[in-house]
């Protein structure tokens, strides 16, 4: 076995976005004196999902009971807002209305008010004229409002794990791009597209468009697919419409929450998203186009299935996003006032969705480990929301994995982890 001075670092994370910078972040507060390095091939941290999200702080009513994304959000929206106002985060809590437009959406409301209940959530249910007090433009036939709802600056979340991070020793290296991984007896190897080799102890794959990419580039068989959806979004150019946070009820049988009203921590509106098939995994427009990547969904036997199950659904969500017009429409069914003159585009973003083999939406935070390897090979909203457990939970993962090498944590707290 290599000795310790021939480790470059006890636990390596690729992937620079808040989930990858939570879990290094936790691994520095659960076992202090653990080399933890952090590669990211961009120049900044949370540039892709992160960065080009909503900024909700997620309630987790929308999760199935025991599933970790219910626990992990409802635990982390708590944390997330302690965790802001701690940093001076600009965040607040707003609550949100979740709205019937029609008769066919009311028993699923009414599912979603006794789900609510199950996770403990503050939960009101409203007629049209309660829905007016909150939202005077708003309509409805009926809604619930979930307290516990609200909004912060994930960009900033993010770069506040990282100071902590280097703060308490650890290293974040940007631009620096994982294109080979070596998996020994003794640990992994990657090298960086610069040339560049890091030893470790333990691999952590946090790299969110790409994880599947690096769990076989590790030499995993991830079992799942990236399938990119992107999000478009609007900005509200009359912001005063628009009071808080406004949601439709959403398609059980989708995972997209459809397109809703936000106001941000900055007061701004965001309208949005679609979900449309993404030609690249960072493909922010229809005119970014990668063959490769594209190839590499198309190829996904589950690819085709989403399509067949669900191609109704999905030619709706092109339709919008080639026709301004229809997005309105689709909003107006929320905010009668809007004009399609109200809407100005805004920057969108992508979904890092696992698709199983036979076209199943992965519905859950997915886990996986291998020898010296944790992956984290599905984690889209609330994935932000619930980033601090779910770093914990990796971090935990990833010290166990360590271990196995016969290296002990310089100093284990296990109150810290979940």
């Amino acid at each position: 076995m290599m000795m310790h001075a021939a480790y470059d670092c006890d636990v390596l994370v690729i992937g620079g976005g808040i989930v990858g910078l939570s879990t290094a972040y936790a691994i520095t507060r659960t076992a202090p004196g653990t080399r933890v390095t952090v590669l990211e091939k961009e120049w900044g941290p949370a540039r892709h999902q992160t960065g080009r999200n909503s900024g909700v702080i997620h309630s987790g009513i929308y999760y199935r009971p025991s599933s970790l994304k219910a626990r992990y959000a409802v635990r982390g929206a708590a944390e997330m807002v302690d965790f802001c106002a701690e940093h001076g985060i600009a965040h607040a809590v707003t609550g949100k209305l979740i709205v019937a437009t029609e008769r066919s959406e009311l028993p699923r409301l009414h599912s979603l008010v006794q789900r609510g209940r199950q996770h403990g959530l503050p939960v009101r249910e409203l007629g049209p004229a309660q829905i007016a007090e909150y939202e005077p433009r708003v309509r409805g036939l009926a809604a619930i409002r979930v307290g516990t709802t609200g909004v912060c600056d994930f960009g900033a979340v993010a770069a506040r794990f990282a100071a902590e991070l280097s703060g308490a020793g650890g290293v974040i290296r940007y631009g620096a791009e994982a294109t080979a991984i070596d998996r020994r007896p003794w640990g992994v190897a990657v090298r960086t597209a610069d040339g560049a080799v890091v030893r470790a102890r333990v691999l952590v794959n946090c790299a969110g468009l790409h994880c599947d990419r690096v769990a076989r580039l590790a030499g995993d068989d991830p079992g799942v697919r990236i399938v990119p959806f992107r999000g478009e979004y609007y900005e509200l150019a009359r912001p005063e419409l628009v009071r808080g946070l406004v949601y439709p009820v959403p398609d059980p049988a989708f995972p997209f929450l459809g397109v809703h009203l936000t106001r941000g921590h900055d007061g701004s509106v965001h309208v949005g998203p679609n979900a449309v098939p993404a030609l690249a995994r960072e493909g922010y427009d229809w005119s970014v186009v990668r063959p490769g990547e594209l190839a590499d969904t198309l190829t996904w036997p589950g690819t085709w299935q989403i399509a067949r199950r669900h191609w109704r659904y999905g030619a709706g969500e092109v339709h919008r996003s080639l026709s301004k017009r229809a997005f309105t429409a689709a909003v107006r069914r929320l905010l009668p006032e809007v004009t399609e003159a109200d809407l100005r585009p805004a920057p969108a973003g992508v979904r890092a969705q696992a698709v199983l083999r036979d076209g199943t939406l992965v519905d859950d935070f997915l886990i996986r480990e291998a020898p010296h390897t944790v992956h984290v090979l599905n984690a889209p909203s609330p994935a932000a929301t619930a980033s601090l457990p779910i770093g914990r939970e990796v971090a935990r993962r990833a010290l166990l994995r360590a271990g196995g090498t016969g290296w002990k944590p310089p100093a284990v707290e296990s109150g810290h982890c979940v």
